[in-house]
């Protein structure tokens, strides 16, 4: 089993990564929040890897985090969900945003990606409901970590993407309260 890739990144052909690694590339298939976090053509990265070994292929997935990659795998666990279902849903909402739905049983924020249906955002609810513990997704100073969907509600109502606003929020300090949390999102949405 690959379990992590630490290499050159050769190329980036979205959703595919090359890596070389000690001289064997490995062609990654990666959502697109991992996509956005990696280093320039030519730099180090690593990656969190899952091998999924079929009759025709083996294919191999590379995560930014622990939390992406334990998501997929929750996902692929469903009856039904596919590992390019999974990809897609992990590039679409975040994996704090995919907990905050489930937790939410909120379908219509599943079926706002792509090649997601009404009755596939209802199973993966109910399949998944309790298998995000309260940390899942949750980083030192994530939005639910530090209570702070007021502030995250007031950037969403401003028109910032729901990324854009849950990156700003995650970066605020636990103690500050909505008013100050809204400023100092504003202010680093603004050097952004």
């Amino acid at each position: 089993m690959i379990g992590r890739l630490h290499g050159t990144l050769l190329a980036k052909a979205p959703p595919q990564l090359l890596v070389d690694c000690a001289g064997v590339g490995y062609e990654v298939d990666v959502p697109m929040s991992t996509l956005y976090n990696l280093p320039a053509i030519g730099q180090t990265v690593t990656l969190l890897t899952h091998l999924i070994v079929r009759e025709d292929a083996h294919q191999l997935f590379g995560f930014g985090t622990a939390q992406e990659r334990e998501a997929f795998r929750a996902l692929i666990r469903i009856s039904g969900v596919g590992a390019r279902i999974a990809l897609g849903l992990l590039s679409g909402l975040s994996v704090n945003e995919l907990a905050q739905a489930v937790a939410a049983q909120d379908a219509a924020r599943l079926t706002r990606v792509p090649g997601i249906g009404k009755k596939t955002a209802e199973r993966l609810l109910l399949e998944l409901k309790g298998k995000f513990g309260p940390d899942v997704g949750q980083t030192p100073g994530s939005v639910t970590a530090l209570g702070h969907s007021d502030v995250l509600q007031a950037l969403l109502a401003l028109g910032y993407s729901e990324r854009e606003a849950g990156a700003a929020v995650a970066r605020l300090p636990a103690d500050c309260g909505v008013d100050d949390g809204i400023r100092q999102a504003l202010k680093a949405l603004g050097k952004a």
